[in-house]
């Protein structure tokens, strides 16, 4: 739709990402979000490297690439976009929580 193409990467449902937080699974988690906006609330246990902050900082903060990493934002743009930035840093089992976390919020899950 209007010329731009969205990036083909892999998503997961938000009902996935918390099965696999209930039932501890070794993964990370992953918010793009501003400091700020992380601040505010954020899924435990996740670690924070803003968007435009991922080519700096992802590899030196998240060096196993064959790790399983769920990334998420508020609605899930900002995610696709950091998959796809990871995906050509050679992340191999990266996925954007579809519609972030406005989803988990609709679910009710919890936030910190």
């Amino acid at each position: 739709m209007f010329g731009f193409s969205q990036p083909n990467v892999p998503q997961i449902d938000t009902s996935k990402v918390k099965d696999a937080i209930d039932s501890h699974k070794d993964i990370v988690l992953l918010d793009v979000r501003t400091e700020d906006e992380y601040s505010i609330n954020h899924i435990q246990g996740s670690i924070n490297i803003p968007f435009d902050q991922i080519s700096e900082r992802v590899e030196k903060e998240i060096v196993n690439k064959k790790k399983t990493i769920y990334v998420y934002c508020l609605s899930g743009s900002r995610s696709i976009q950091a998959v796809n930035e990871m995906i050509k840093f050679g992340y191999k089992d990266v996925f954007s929580m579809a519609s972030g976390l406005l989803t988990w919020r609709a679910k009710n899950y919890p936030l910190t």
